[in-house]
């Protein structure tokens, strides 16, 4: 089973920034888009953002946008979520996951279904 890692995760003061890695060792992240998954206690997983196919199209959920930016290295074979401004509703865990998701497809419209490789987590806590 294929699997993604991430890190950097961490505890930071609000307005505080974090940069999030997702990285796999068995395969190129290129040839997928690569989303960010945040979960809370209580809540279901839900969608950050996500790059298309080969450092294409962008999006992002409407509570983070202008605040936080993904990115790929392609030479790293890395993707990155920059998060700054950070809110303490920002915190909880954040999951990088791989698939072939349609260009036209939001964000907030994503769900597990779409992905088809995961990370395991990292956890993000923002708190004075």
């Amino acid at each position: 089973q294929l699997q993604l890692m991430e890190s950097g995760g961490g505890l930071v003061q609000p307005g505080g920034s974090l940069r999030l890695s997702c990285t796999a060792s068995d395969f190129t992240l290129d040839y997928y888009a690569i989303a960010w998954f945040r979960q809370t206690p209580g809540k279901e997983r839900e969608g950050v953002s996500y790059i298309g196919r080969f450092d294409g199209t962008r999006n992002y959920a409407d509570s983070v946008k202008g605040r936080f930016t993904i990115s790929r290295d392609s030479a790293k074979n890395t993707v990155y979520l920059q998060m700054n401004a950070l809110k303490p509703e920002d915190g909880g865990h954040y999951y990088c996951a791989a698939g072939f998701l349609p260009p036209d497809k939001t964000t907030a419209e994503m769900t597990d279904d779409d992905m088809s490789y995961w990370g395991k987590g990292t956890l993000v806590t923002v708190s004075s």
